[in-house]
């Protein structure tokens, strides 16, 4: 908890956590780093041990850039001085030139939100020369060419805010409408982004697919972009906010995991637009529990640093481009300071976030997702029938994610076929009501066709393995659980004790059932769900408890599913 702030659950029920421990945590972050500002305060060589693939030179501005957005978003005079000077100093010639590809184009974007977002408070207050400086180091970034993918965005937040200072207005406007252009052949429906032309769906799509479009759209005061970009934010969130557990953890999936609590970051969005689904209490319950969640997990060390990790530091969810500063893009979380004081998101009592109310299983149809979540242990998993990118496996090729766990060297959640735990060129094949499935390329070029299927906690697995040779051994694996969750994985067809079978001369399936729960005693897995095996690859479900009956086929052309709920319901024969 930031010091020397009391909870108050009655504000907030659920976080105890207010607009003040908000304020506390951005004091203290911007605080702790400020002994390691150097050459004049243009660079911020934080500790660590570890450099990113760009060098120590980028890293340091990396350092500069990230916390002066935090203190672009607190808005504090006193602090936004001491990056008035190093903004002189870095311009001066000690930060590196903005090139084609290069990390310095990432932290540009950052330079200019922060000036943009504080125009009366720093760059206004600028003398005529530091002016000139800055805003010809930034001017290099609408030209330089991006990655094709979230970077394209880097342009358009440099050329915003060049644009309004009458800085290279064309250039600015050419930047602008290049990038939004890139990035509009990635918007694949329902508030869903691709990070680039793969299959790549993670919290990119909020803090950097929305966030850097809206906040464009709102500042320019773009009526059109905003109801474009605002509207698509706001089905977004629809399905965002179920992405956090009840604890206030966020989803253990996808690249880039060290920056955290930026994934509070659309939360704030859409209340800071007017445009969200959520409630006031339920968008600040969310942003606060997973600050709270982080803050309260050994996040920040003893010298009040974030370390390269997800709780403490952890080498193991590191990309090349990870170095000591890149946690502060957990700046992004605090944009929600941008809303005053008596803004009803900050008033409003705490409501119950989707966690918090009802078990629910959710299909997200562009990720291809199913998401699953439960009240009575407040843990939500992801199963993964349709993300992917090779370049950060297994953060995005496992079959399920979840709030409590994480991915594990021994690869959890994963078909292993003839001892290859591959799972590339992932196609989706549907979600729907209580399912998801897909198919991908496994090792000894096999296929394998996987469905899911859930209802509360629990999941039946099953997969049609097709390519490999007779006798090829073919072995399940499940959740990779934490001390605190019981993790379960049990065979119910063509599977021994030990998870394993083999293929026989015709294409194979194998079934089992799952649970990962943090309920003490709960109901025996095999008296949750009777799963009958007929020929053809079908199979049929009978729910526990009055729940719905399933039929599924699984074959060469795909997966069907059938779902009866009611009295009678069921097939013949």
């Amino acid at each position: 908890m930031p010091p020397g702030e009391p909870e108050d659950r009655d504000l907030s029920p659920y976080t105890g956590y207010t607009r003040a421990h908000w304020e506390a945590a951005a004091d203290a972050l911007l605080a702790a780093v400020e002994p390691y500002a150097i050459e004049g305060g243009a660079l911020y060589q934080l500790p660590g041990g570890r450099a990113s693939s760009s060098g120590g030179l980028s890293d340091g501005l990396e350092g500069y850039a990230r916390t002066l957005l935090l203190a672009a978003f607190r808005r504090d005079g006193g602090t936004l001085e001491r990056y008035a000077e190093g903004l002189a100093a870095g311009t001066a010639g000690i930060w590196p030139r903005v090139e084609d590809h290069g990390q310095p184009l990432v932290e540009a974007a950052s330079i200019a939100l922060a000036l943009r977002l504080t125009r009366p408070l720093l760059w206004d207050r600028l003398d005529d020369g530091v002016r000139q400086r800055a805003a010809d180091w930034l001017g290099d970034a609408l030209t330089a060419e991006p990655w094709p993918c979230n970077w394209e965005l880097f342009p358009v937040t440099v050329g915003g805010f060049l644009q309004e200072i009458g800085h290279e207005p064309e250039a600015s406007r050419a930047a602008i409408d290049r990038g939004l252009e890139r990035v509009e052949e990635w918007y694949v429906g329902d508030g869903w982004y691709t990070d680039g032309e793969i299959r790549a769906f993670d919290y990119y799509n909020g803090w950097a697919m929305h966030l850097y479009p809206v906040l464009h759209a709102w500042l320019a005061e773009d009526t059109r972009l905003l109801d474009l970009y605002a509207g698509r934010l706001s089905r977004h969130l629809e399905d965002y906010a179920r992405l956090f557990g009840s604890d206030g953890a966020p989803m253990h999936q996808g690249r880039s995991l060290t920056y955290r609590f930026a994934t509070a970051a659309p939360l704030w969005l859409g209340a800071l637009t007017g445009r969200t689904p959520l409630s006031p209490g339920e968008t600040r319950r969310l942003a606060s529990g997973a600050l709270r969640y982080f803050l309260d997990r050994g996040a920040v060390d003893g010298r009040g640093l974030l370390t390269l990790g997800w709780h403490g530091p952890d080498e193991a969810l590191l990309q090349a481009y990870s170095g000591p500063a890149s946690p502060y893009w957990a700046s992004k979380g605090f944009v929600g300071l941008l809303l005053p004081p008596d803004h009803e998101v900050w008033t409003a009592r705490e409501q119950p976030g989707p966690t918090d109310r009802a078990d629910a299983v959710t299909p997200v149809a562009p990720p291809n997702w199913l998401l699953q979540s439960t009240t009575s242990d407040g843990l939500v998993r992801l199963h993964n029938h349709g993300s992917e990118d090779a370049r950060y496996d297994p953060y995005y090729t496992r079959l399920a994610y979840s709030t409590a766990t994480e991915p594990s060297a021994a690869y959890d959640n994963s078909v292993i076929v003839g001892g290859d735990p591959s799972r590339t060129g992932i196609e989706p094949l549907g979600v729907g009501e209580g399912w998801a499935a897909s198919r991908h390329t496994a090792g000894a070029g096999a296929e394998v066709t996987s469905v899911v299927l859930a209802r509360g906690a629990v999941e039946v697995r099953a997969h049609l393995v097709t390519g490999a040779p007779p006798g090829t051994s073919v072995r399940l694996t499940g959740w990779s659980p934490k001390p605190d969750t019981r993790a379960e994985l049990l065979p119910v067809l063509a599977l021994d004790d030990d998870l394993t079978g083999t293929m026989a001369d015709a294409p194979t399936l194998f079934v089992a059932l799952a649970r990962l729960t943090r309920e003490p005693d709960p109901l025996p897995l095999r008296e949750t769900v009777t799963v009958e095996a007929y020929p053809d690859g079908e199979l049929r479900l009978r729910w526990s408890a009055g729940g719905p009956e399933v039929r599924v086929r699984l074959d060469a052309s795909g997966v069907e599913v059938d779902v009866r709920r009611g009295a009678g319901a069921g097939w013949d024969g």
